[in-house]
């Protein structure tokens, strides 16, 4: 499988995972996407990079929906430019999070950023539920928090935790709808309780692993 600049791919069990840095924040897109099955989910695109075409392209890879971790505008500034590429694409967010995603331009203003505005999502996700894509399935797993409608996504070995957990930091709860025993809290009873070996992609920074932040992640000491 092609790699392209500015990823990195893992391979576990067939399941494939790029990763390119977007929208002015550096926010961490992911593609996912079983190996040879053409059908890819695409979660958090920070921007409008033509990356990730680039990686869509050169493997083959058709998106069936976006999943956002949650509605900050860093984290979906990229759901219009895609919505105009793949006409009928699926968006998909937490129902909690809706408000967060309708007011993502002002907020994205308010730092000088201009984006276009997000799809209305066509599916609005609960706890529990699955999303799926050709043999690929993600969990959704509700960690708020750091808003109230962010989730994790979760496949075996692995975990996709939006601004929930970072490797050796949390999600800043100092922003609207932000709630530090909550995030605590999700973080424990949601994250921690997944297998040591599990790796954790954040929505920003390097990954890491599940046994690795309770050992060494400062906040959760």
């Amino acid at each position: 499988m092609t790699s392209y600049p500015n990823t990195r791919r893992n391979e576990t069990d067939g399941l494939n995972i790029f990763r390119l840095l977007t929208g002015p924040l550096d926010v961490n897109c992911y593609i996912l996407a079983y190996e040879g099955s053409g059908e890819a989910v695409i979660v958090d695109p920070g921007g409008p990079d033509r990356g990730i075409m680039g990686i869509l392209d050169a493997n083959g890879l058709v998106p069936v929906v976006v999943v956002n971790t949650h509605g900050h505008f860093d984290h979906v500034g990229g759901n219009a430019f895609l919505a105009e590429k793949f006409p009928g694409l699926e968006f998909a967010i937490h129902e909690d999070e809706l408000p967060m995603l309708e007011s993502a331009v002002q907020h994205a203003g308010r730092w000088g950023i201009p984006i276009d505005a997000p799809p209305v999502p066509g599916r609005l996700l609960a706890h529990g539920e699955m999303v799926y894509a050709g043999p690929l399935g993600l969990k959704v797993v509700h960690t708020p928090g750091h808003s109230p409608g962010s989730i994790s996504l979760c496949v075996p070995g692995h975990v996709f935790t939006g601004d929930a957990l970072f490797r050796g930091s949390i999600g800043r709860t100092d922003l609207p709808g932000g709630d530090f025993e909550l995030l605590m809290a999700s973080i424990r009873d949601r994250i921690l309780s997944m297998p040591e070996d599990t790796l954790v992609h954040p929505g920003h920074g390097p990954e890491s692993t599940v046994g690795m932040e309770k050992r060494h992640n400062p906040f959760l000491a």
